[in-house]
């Protein structure tokens, strides 16, 4: 889709700077793949009570267990 759009040219050069992204499309892209992974991504605060957290799983008594 192409489309015209007017950015902040400060943040644009810092976006850049901090992902070494040379292109303005490869950034906004770049961005847009970000937010909507984070978009996608459980809150684990939303499991709590859910049928995927066991109430009653020991993560300790797990970690202290030897390697085989």
């Amino acid at each position: 889709m192409r489309t015209n759009i007017v950015l902040n040219d400060e943040l644009v050069k810092e976006a850049q700077a901090l992902s070494h992204i040379k292109t303005k499309r490869e950034l906004i892209e770049t961005a847009l793949r970000e937010f909507v992974a984070h978009r996608k991504r459980l809150d684990l605060r939303n499991l709590k009570g859910s049928h995927l957290l066991d109430d009653s799983y020991d993560y300790k008594r797990t970690r202290s267990r030897e390697v085989r």
